[in-house]
């Protein structure tokens, strides 16, 4: 990269700043032109360039930049303190170029209208209906499970692989999409992240790559869980950035398969996130509801408490809160904590849902 084009990425990086905050006072604009306008072009070309490859090629993306970096630490960090204006232009000009490419290939659908928008509901539900909710959540999961496993006693154990669930997590999206034809998904990019194990460390399930629009999934987490998390990195690909909308994709996606072990998935990980609200709001429920719960489920949740337990370390709260901060920094002003607002999402689809039945 020639000095001169260094010196225009590095100056053109506020100006793609301000275009950025600017763009994001126009919600209906991003929605219109960007998220369903250049984005799916830009998504599904990725998709069908990089899909079929059975590797994660983001992955091998981040550890080329990675040794780039230390080979340019390694040549150059001596004379750094000597020259450091050549080096702030060399990261201003990476960091600039990086901005570009992130919001070109994914980034700017932080700043499109919110999913509430898209079904027409609210977020905000009471205390009955959030008890009610879980309730009917609770008895789907020991319905599930009973007759998945024969009985109360036994966990569920998905019987597929890995990649037979990325398989038909695709065919999901197709049973979705006849109901919402704006989740029509094709030419399918869902992988397991080659580095699983450091997202076990940091304490998170999966990733979309915004660079190769690959759905990375944590390879590692108990198999009940992997078809919520793979809906939802899927709908981070779709274009919905928000965490509780990505949320509610993998719920609804789940949910309506016809497949029953990706309905318990549904329904012990909307159960999971009602029954954390519950526990806040009215510790009586919560307990009563908890209790209800068959041994079968119950030993589920206590599979994946002791995978994530036995993985925690000093700098887990470091990675949370450093992504915390991206959150905040791209429009979403509840941070970590929009994964839980899924449950508002749920109960009023639910509530909408039931409102149309009523009016046929």
């Amino acid at each position: 990269m020639g000095n001169r084009t260094k010196t225009v990425l590095a100056v053109a990086l506020p100006l793609q700043i301000l275009l950025v905050l600017w763009l994001g006072g126009h919600p209906q604009w991003v929605e219109d032109h960007y998220s369903n306008g250049l984005y799916p072009l830009i998504s599904k070309g990725l998709r069908v360039l990089l899909g079929w490859i059975p590797f994660s090629v983001g992955d091998l993306l981040y550890t080329l930049l990675a040794f780039l970096a230390l080979r340019y630490l390694y040549r150059f960090g001596r004379s750094i303190p000597k020259r450091p204006l050549p080096f702030l232009k060399n990261i201003l000009a990476v960091l600039s170029l990086a901005y570009f490419l992130f919001h070109l290939c994914w980034g700017l659908n932080y700043y499109r209208q919110p999913i509430t928008w898209k079904f027409g509901i609210q977020r905000e539900y009471t205390l009955g209906e959030l008890v009610e909710f879980t309730q009917q959540l609770a008895e789907g999961a020991n319905r599930l499970q009973g007759e998945i496993a024969g009985d109360s006693l036994s966990p569920v154990r998905i019987p597929y692989t890995r990649a037979e669930i990325y398989k038909l997590t695709d065919s999901a999206f197709g049973e979705l999409a006849r109901e919402n034809p704006f989740f029509t998904y094709s030419s399918p990019s869902i992988k397991s992240s080659l580095y699983s194990l450091a997202l076990t460390y940091m304490g998170y399930s999966g990733y979309l790559n915004p660079f190769t629009n690959e759905a990375q999934a944590n390879g590692r987490v108990p198999l009940f869980r992997l078809p919520s998390i793979s809906a939802h990195e899927v709908g981070h690909q779709l274009g919905y950035s928000a965490e509780d909308a990505t949320n509610f994709i993998g719920f609804l996606v789940t949910s309506k398969s016809q497949d029953p072990y990706f309905n318990y998935s549904a329904q012990t990980h909307a159960l999971g996130y009602c029954l954390g609200d519950l526990y806040q709001r009215d510790r009586i429920e919560y307990e009563r509801i908890l209790a209800s719960l068959s041994p079968g489920v119950r030993k589920n949740y206590a599979e994946l408490r002791f995978f994530w337990e036995k993985f925690e370390n000093p700098l887990e709260p470091f990675f949370k809160a450093v992504f915390n901060t991206f959150l905040k920094v791209n429009n979403q002003k509840d941070g970590i904590k929009s994964y839980n607002a899924v449950v508002g999402l749920i109960i009023n689809h639910q509530k909408q849902r039931q409102g149309e039945l009523g009016e046929l």
